[in-house]
């Protein structure tokens, strides 16, 4: 997701080699420089699709498959937890291999996620699918975002990079929509099937466009700690993993909520995560505008927006128009949490991106499965409105603690 500057980041690599893996002049960026970036954006918007695949299309896989909600919602947790290890554990151990090799992996990785899927006979087996997704996403966040810069010139990486970060972006707010769309036409295998066979068209393209692209350096294992030594990062980590348990124990709850609390009908779903989708990617260009001028007043707001707009939603849930417009604002609030706490972590600790990169995704994942998980829960025991409310709660207290303790004296020890 954007929420992630990686471990090979353009900042802490800037000269260090000539883009594309060479050590001679450095080239003018061609057709085929941009190709390959492009198939890279392309590779990220199919892993974060696949990523939350599940969240728009979690009833009728429950139906298909014999299981609960709450527990088809471990589709979610899974790959989180195996991100949260695969980061740091894969920036480590990939640091001497060739990064096209690492990046020809992780795709074929998410492949075979997508086609086990999208052929499960039973539960089980589609969770093993999504334990290889985990894997893939760990290593993706940790390695295949950066490779951007190192396939353009110089003067061409701030492009490249917004380029693969678009990718991203674009499957966090559209591809749950989609795959909603896909899955209520056609059925939740025939989406899972479409990613995977996505997932093959874009691993052949980056064979054939991506060129040597030998590692700039290796992450020792006791780099990775670094961050928490720093109390402002500290925290940024706090607060972004209470945001993203909130929103995913809210979130991956989402179409239950409105299908049978607000009795929305499966097109109209699809219409309202697209919605959700949209007013994201606008909070996502607000962040980063707001982010960008006080960046703890932007974190704190927009998580108390988050907070308000699921803390309200149950009491009204069953007022069609009313949900369509919580949901809609909730997306906006949303989108801009990625963008404004990546600005924080950058502030907070500019000289040690690489080694805080892993810890900085492994506490994402963490959190979103945690989310998915506590949400899982709280549906099976109390009922789906009770997730939206722990969801807010959970948001109003990363406002209350950022500002609280988000001043000029946290940037010191």
């Amino acid at each position: 997701m954007s929420i992630i500057q990686q471990a090979d980041t353009p900042q802490a690599t800037a000269g260090a080699q000539a883009p594309r893996g060479s050590h001679g002049p450095e080239p003018r960026t061609d057709a085929s420089a941009w190709l390959a970036v492009l198939s890279v954006a392309v590779g990220s918007f199919v892993l974060v699709t696949t990523e939350f695949l599940p969240i728009g299309l979690l009833p009728s896989i429950a139906a298909t498959l014999h299981v609960s909600e709450g527990t088809a919602g471990l589709m979610v947790t899974t790959p989180g937890i195996l991100g949260a290890l695969a980061a740091p554990l894969l920036t480590v151990g990939s640091g001497r291999i060739d990064r096209r090799f690492v990046l020809w992996g992780l795709m074929a990785l998410l492949a075979a996620s997508n086609l086990i899927v999208a052929l499960a006979p039973a539960f089980d087996v589609a969770l093993v699918g999504r334990v290889l997704l985990g894997i893939a996403v760990g290593g993706f966040w940790t390695i295949g975002a950066a490779i951007g810069p190192r396939l353009v010139a110089k003067s061409d990486t701030t492009r490249a990079t917004s380029i693969i970060f678009a990718g991203i972006s674009l499957g966090t707010v559209a591809g749950v929509p989609a795959g909603a769309l896909v899955g209520h036409l056609v059925g939740w295998r025939v989406a899972f099937g479409g990613a995977g066979t996505a997932t093959i068209a874009v691993l052949l393209a980056q064979i054939l466009l991506l060129p040597a692209l030998p590692p700039l350096r290796s992450v020792r294992l006791h780099e990775l700690p670094a961050l928490l030594r720093v109390p402002k990062a500290r925290l940024g980590l706090i607060a972004t993993a209470l945001v993203f348990v909130g929103q995913f124990a809210a979130y991956t709850y989402i179409t239950p909520f409105v299908v049978e609390v607000s009795g929305m009908s499966p097109p109209a779903v699809t219409t309202l995560l697209l919605a959700y989708g949209l007013t994201g990617f606008v909070g996502n260009i607000l962040g980063g505008w707001g982010g960008a001028r006080d960046v703890r007043a932007a974190v704190a707001v927009m998580a108390l927006v988050v907070g308000a707009s699921l803390l309200v939603m149950p009491p009204f849930g069953t007022n069609q128009v009313v949900t369509a417009l919580l949901v809609g604002v909730w997306g906006l609030a949303f989108g801009a949490m990625p963008i404004t706490t990546q600005l924080w972590m950058f502030k907070a600790a500019p000289e040690a991106l690489e080694g805080s990169s892993a810890l900085f995704v492994s506490t994402a994942q963490i959190a979103l499965a945690s989310g998915a998980l506590v949400g899982g829960l709280a549906v099976d025991h109390l009922g789906i409105p009770s997730a939206m409310i722990e969801g807010g709660i959970f948001g109003v207290a990363t406002a209350a603690i950022v500002w609280a303790f988000g001043g000029e004296r946290a940037r010191t020890a």
